[in-house]
């Protein structure tokens, strides 16, 4: 009886330490903001879920595109933070986390060497801002840089004047009014008809973002680098702490080296995408390095107002950016 006893015991602290270690394994809701399966920013979420399945003890990551979940666009933010979903690629967090429309003044960042530096001053304000949200900040990929594309011929920024400009936040349409055209906000879905029946003229977009979709509706393109878009991979804060050190520290290097890809990706399919544009008709114009510091000079006090209705903390992490990038 007594082998019987030890053995029943022995046998449910076993079945006890396998249901305690069942219980630690975590299977994450995942979801990007994008529909579209074959960009390089849904490609590379789903290396990040495919790698965390292979290179992680107890985290595996179920991704859902855009769409496929009842979450608007502008509350992804918010859908981590309350736990909805545990993991996601959110492009439309800056009305959770407004400091983080720093890196998306206009004119302020022009290359990606300058983006490196801005992006390093940023990174504590983004980690804070996050947060607060009780979301976890992973790290982030960008877009291509905005530039202009058009209707109309256009070779220098005068050329703006008087013309209909879809943008996609007020950071854009202050360049916009800067030199005398209008800013127009519509829904990417909007944009092919709006343009056939005149209702904008162009569109601040990337050559392998929007103009990708609407270059048949563009003849020019009018490389004023204008500002960068870019999306951040979140976490929910309790999940996120509640994974082992181990799995904390393997996610965010996936994270980390994955995010750098799709940059990469981008970048490559900005340059293939004008060139397929140039071949089918579409006039690429480089702006004068002249033309670029007209740009920078004029946006540069918008800089500043923005920073200080916004208040303090802005003003330092802008400080922080200009101090990074010399200006």
């Amino acid at each position: 009886m007594k082998n019987v006893t030890h053995t029943l015991a022995s046998s449910l602290i076993i079945l006890g330490a396998a249901a305690a270690g069942s219980a630690q394994a975590a299977d994450w809701t995942g979801y990007t903001y994008s529909s579209v399966s074959t960009t390089a920013a849904v490609q590379g979420m789903e290396r990040i879920t495919e790698r965390v399945e292979s290179e992680t003890d107890d985290l595996s990551i179920t991704l859902h595109l855009g769409k496929t979940l009842q979450i608007a666009s502008s509350d992804i933010t918010q859908a981590v933070g309350d736990g909805f979903i545990d993991f996601s690629a959110d492009l439309f967090f800056s009305g959770n986390v407004p400091i983080a429309r720093i890196l998306n003044l206009p004119m302020l960042i022009e290359d990606g060497e300058d983006w490196d530096k801005a992006y390093a001053a940023m990174n504590p304000y983004l980690e804070q801002g996050f947060e607060e949200q009780g979301v976890t900040y992973l790290g982030a990929y960008r877009y291509p840089q905005q530039v202009i594309f058009t209707s109309f011929e256009i070779d220098s920024l005068d050329d703006l004047e008087n013309h209909k400009i879809r943008v996609t936040s007020p950071e854009q349409g202050a360049f916009v009014e800067a030199f005398g055209g209008s800013p127009i906000t519509l829904s990417g879905s909007e944009v092919p008809t709006a343009l056939e029946r005149g209702v904008i003229d162009g569109v601040l977009t990337a050559s392998a973002g929007g103009a990708k979709n609407w270059h048949e509706f563009l003849d020019y393109n009018y490389r004023l680098p204008v500002n960068y878009a870019y999306s951040a991979v979140i976490a929910n804060t309790g999940a996120y702490e509640s994974l082992s050190e181990a799995d904390r520290e393997t996610l965010a290097t996936i994270v980390e080296e994955e995010t750098a890809n799709i940059t990469a990706d981008f970048l490559v399919d900005e340059e293939a995408q004008k060139e397929s544009q140039a071949e089918a008709g579409m006039t690429i114009i480089e702006p004068s390095d002249e033309e670029i510091a007209r740009a920078q000079d004029a946006l540069a006090s918008f800089w500043q107002e923005w920073a200080s209705d916004a208040g303090p903390e802005h003003e330092q992490a802008l400080q922080d950016v200009l101090t990074a990038l010399g200006k």
